[in-house]
């Protein structure tokens, strides 16, 4: 069994990066009632990074699992940037976090690099140790350094005991794919790239996880909020702009499915992905309790087999059409 297979990952996962304040302020008291409503609920896996908020993330992670028992959840966070102290006197926003600029971010694939943010994290947590380490987005960064000196140094890390299993994380089905056939990680973490929306991107990296024996953990389900209402609005996003004509009319008519066997739109995206056997967790972002609940409605709702039936079918009806194009 594989580092990961002996983690047993829960279905749902808590996405913390809204703790870092993703687009928006998170008030304390909308964490406070985030964290505790995913605990009483059971939610046992928690992701981070120092990415979000530039530390804020995990600041705000670690202080509201500090009463919990360490033993009983399941903890990841990422490396690969380093936080040095900045100039404080703007903010982040360029980056999609409403924190001002007190640290600046710096690329750090190589081992001693790795092992410093890992050591970063620890501090800023709160913690004694994490579960599961990713390098976090090497497409953006060195990413040859990444494969050939970080995911070594991961590997060796988790060999050590300082981790219980490493990976990757990135939008990147290519690079993801190229991590996963160096035979070093456990888990990869994708990003809206195994969706209802889109599959094609990652089929080769999914045939390969599975091959491996690799997890895959899927964030992002909701294409950056595409698939998040069951009605589609005309100025829904899509990777972080605005949803071009075809994908709404392709969430449209995947709503109208839903919508016909007495469901939504978000009960199949968080759904979805777990019907791959390669695919362990999805991770979902949680800002409030509201969204908290919501979240777990939504991957509790029954959805008949013959919902993913007529979502094959139109998958396959699509792959033909592609394919003779």
């Amino acid at each position: 069994m594989s580092a990961a297979g002996a983690l047993a990952l829960p279905r749902l996962g808590f996405g913390a990066a809204q703790l870092g304040n993703l687009y928006r302020v998170t008030t304390d008291e909308e964490a406070d009632g985030a964290v505790r409503a995913a605990w009483d609920a059971g939610i046992r896996s928690f992701d981070t990074a120092p990415h979000y908020g530039l530390g804020t993330s995990e600041r705000r992670l670690g202080q509201r699992l500090a009463p919990y028992p360490r033993e009983e959840y399941l903890l990841s966070t990422k490396v690969g940037r380093l936080l040095r102290p900045g100039p404080g006197t703007g903010d982040d926003t360029a980056n999609g976090f409403a924190v001002p600029d007190h640290h600046v971010r710096e690329w750090a694939f190589s081992e001693s690099g790795v092992r410093r943010s890992h050591e970063q994290s620890l501090e800023r947590l709160g913690l004694d140790r994490v579960d599961i380490l990713f390098a976090h987005d090497p497409e953006e960064g060195p990413e040859d350094q990444a494969i050939a000196e970080g995911l070594p140094a991961l590997a060796r890390m988790r060999d050590e005991g300082l981790v219980r299993a490493v990976g990757v994380g990135s939008k990147d089905a290519r690079v993801l794919t190229r991590a996963v056939r160096t035979g070093l990680i456990d888990l990869v973490m994708l990003s809206g790239r195994y969706t209802l929306l889109e599959q094609e991107a990652s089929r080769e990296l999914r045939e390969e996880c599975e091959a491996r024996g690799v997890g895959i953990i899927a964030v992002s389900v909701f294409n950056s909020g595409l698939l998040a209402q069951h009605e589609v609005p005309e100025d829904a996003p899509y990777e972080y702009g605005r949803a071009p004509q075809a994908m709404l009319e392709r969430a449209r008519e995947l709503a109208a499915l839903a919508e016909r066997h007495g469901i939504t739109l978000p009960d199949l995206a968080v759904q979805y992905p777990l019907r791959h056997p390669a695919v362990r967790s999805v991770a979902l972002g949680m800002r409030t309790a509201a969204q908290v609940r919501s979240n777990l409605e939504r991957m509790a709702a029954p959805v008949p087999e013959a919902a993913w039936a007529e979502i094959e079918r139109l998958e396959r009806e699509a792959r033909a059409a592609g394919s003779s194009a």
